[in-house]
């Protein structure tokens, strides 16, 4: 009699195909872990590698902001070119900071019209003299329209210089004039005779060593001095009345060295109105002012901190430990 519940025979291949399913199994998550890996790896590199490139040029960004250069405009703009400190050789107001800022200005296809943007007690003539036919010469090329604005102080050199523009405008408690010129020197010679400190001096002429600090001037050397003075007021008065022709008070004398406020120079006919950079700006050309420079490079805690740790930032990035993970490092 057959047994109603035969036991099936044991599958002789059942361990060994256990055994295969389990080492497919294995090596399928083998397989899949390495794939994971290396698209971690891929992922790690690309993401050092684009940290690397944004940092350095974040880096390149501030150190030529702190250079003084700018990123050209790509819509129309007004041109705003600063005047600041005194006017003088080796100043952010000299002409060789000035005339290459002027000349990238009156150059850009982007640009409509100049704004002189003035802050300073005047300086040297003829750094002012250099800059000035700077501008004269640009805008007789481009035919670009100048305006120069005075913020609290355009004075002496900085005015001569705004003679130039084709309107000059201040504000109401604007400082604007000093017309005339101007020599100093120090005077210690009494001091050293107090102490008994003489100085050798060769000179070939007797005015060759006339603003010698530790020297009394002699008479003539104290007339020359005055008349170079005078010679140099008699321009700039003579440019001042040439410029402002038929805007001037007859009769009055503007060569006194003073300076007046805003309305009064108005009233004089040393601006041409009351007014602010910005509210000229959009009022005139209905366009945005771009700074041009020149800028004095940053200075304080902050920006050197901020550079520090940007600098810091990249040599972490570029280190011998992130580069064998990068992009440009193999394993």
């Amino acid at each position: 009699m057959e047994n109603p519940n035969p036991v099936p025979a044991e599958d002789p291949l059942s361990e060994a195909a256990i055994k295969t399913l389990l080492a497919d199994r294995i090596l399928s998550d083998l397989l899949s872990e390495r794939q994971s890996e290396r698209r971690w790896r891929w992922v790690k590199r690309i993401t050092f590698s684009a940290t690397g490139l944004g940092l350095f040029a974040l880096y390149l960004f501030f150190y030529a902001s702190s250079l003084g250069y700018r990123l050209m405009p790509h819509s129309e703009v007004v041109a705003i070119v600063n005047v600041a400190g005194p006017i003088g050789a080796g100043e952010l107001a000299s002409a060789d900071e000035l005339v290459p800022v002027l000349e990238d200005a009156f150059e850009s296809t982007q640009v409509k019209a100049i704004a002189l943007n003035i802050n300073s007690p005047g300086g040297q003539p003829f750094e002012s003299e250099r800059v000035a036919q700077t501008i004269d010469r640009l805008k007789a090329e481009t035919g670009k329209p100048v305006y120069a604005f005075i913020g609290n102080l355009g004075a002496s050199a900085a005015y001569l210089l705004a003679l130039h523009a084709d309107k000059i405008v201040a504000g109401r408690y604007s400082l604007v004039g000093s017309i005339g010129a101007v020599i100093t020197g120090w005077d210690f010679h009494k001091l050293a005779e107090k102490l008994e400190v003489n100085q050798r001096i060769y000179a070939s002429g007797v005015h060759k060593n006339m603003l010698n600090p530790f020297v009394a001037m002699s008479p003539q050397s104290e007339a020359k001095a005055q008349q170079m003075v005078e010679q140099m007021a008699v321009l700039f008065s003579n440019e001042f009345k040439a410029r402002r022709s038929g805007k001037l008070r007859t009769g009055y004398d503007y060569t006194t060295g003073e300076i007046w406020g805003g309305e009064e120079a108005l009233a004089l006919g040393l601006i041409d109105e009351i007014g602010t950079l910005e509210s000229v700006i959009s009022r005139e050309w209905q366009v945005p002012g771009h700074d041009f420079g020149p800028t004095a490079q940053p200075k304080g805690l902050l920006p050197r901190l901020g550079m520090e740790i940007i600098e810091q930032i990249l040599a972490l990035v570029t280190s011998k430990d992130a580069l064998k993970h990068s992009l440009w490092m193999p394993r």
